[in-house]
């Protein structure tokens, strides 16, 4: 079956991010800041980049309530007292944020098991039966680029695909840490399997997968609390190797450069190469860094 291109996207920010304790019992991970915008603005952004009309956040209970005024809280007071100042255009990064496509926000089903695959499951009653979808990650963040345009763009290639998948080339002495792509038809780029954090010499390839997809509702098949794997949790690459086991999933290397922002040290890595290229203070920054 052939699948209506996709304008909805899925963001996923529902786990607990306890490496983040205890700013992340208050705060959602990905409403960290890169310079002045939250990480979810940032995936918000690429998708919209990308034309999708219409996204799902996917939230905890907590969570949940601060993402809906985030995206919808017009701060009236704020903007009324920059005007009596004559400061309007310090408001306008926040209509820009009032102006996004349609932002629905609800939490996870708690019914279902943890895992990466149990929001994208929640979501399920939003898509269509007839349409593709993308599915993002908040916690990957790609700098220089639209995944999400990119899967688009695939996607209008090979309409036969049950799902493409975005890679990032990875030095080979870092495999250890990641999903590794193993390609079955290297021709047509498609996915055999990904293997979990494998030893360095048994990767089969240098291509990192990472929280950018474009699936089809066939997903759900498989993205029921029946099918837990490693640890109990309900994965989200299990359910697309078993896909790939029935029809092409395709590869794209992405077009910019993911950094995860998962956990401290990469927070900051990420939130540091923004500042770095992008922030007028950029080199303030660096004369700091060198001179301490």
């Amino acid at each position: 079956m052939k699948y209506r291109i996709p304008t909805k996207a899925i963001i996923t920010d529902a786990g607990f991010a306890s490496r983040y304790l205890p700013i992340t019992k208050t705060i959602p991970k990905a409403m960290l800041p890169l310079g002045n915008r939250p990480i979810m603005q940032f995936i918000v952004e690429e998708c919209v980049e990308a034309g999708i009309q219409e996204i799902i956040i996917v939230a905890t209970a907590e969570g949940k309530p601060i993402y809906e005024d985030y995206f919808n809280n017009s701060v009236n007071r704020i903007r009324k007292q920059l005007a009596s100042q004559g400061k309007e255009d310090r408001y306008e990064p926040v209509q820009k944020v009032l102006d996004f496509p349609k932002i629905t926000v609800i939490e996870q089903d708690p019914s279902y098991p943890y895992g990466n695959g149990s929001p994208i499951a929640s979501a399920q009653r939003f898509i269509r039966d007839d349409e593709a979808f993308v599915v993002v990650y908040s916690d990957d963040v790609v700098f220089g680029g639209s995944d999400v345009k990119t899967l688009i763009e695939s996607y209008e290639q090979h309409p036969d695909a049950r799902a493409i998948i975005i890679a990032q080339e990875m030095p080979r002495d870092v495999l250890d840490k990641y999903g590794v792509i193993k390609i079955k038809d290297e021709e047509k780029r498609t996915l055999d399997n990904i293997v979990e954090k494998p030893a360095i010499e048994d990767a089969p390839s240098n291509l990192t997968s990472y929280g950018r997809y474009l699936l089809t509702p066939e997903v759900f098949e498989y993205l029921n609390p029946s099918n837990t794997g490693l640890d109990g949790e309900l994965w989200t690459v299990d359910a697309i190797t078993k896909m790939a086991e029935h029809g092409d999933v395709y590869v794209e290397t992405t077009a910019g450069e993911w950094m995860t922002t998962g956990d401290p040290k990469n927070y900051f890595l990420a939130h540091l190469k923004y500042v770095l290229d992008h922030e007028k203070y950029a080199d303030d920054a660096k004369d700091f860094v060198k001179n301490h």
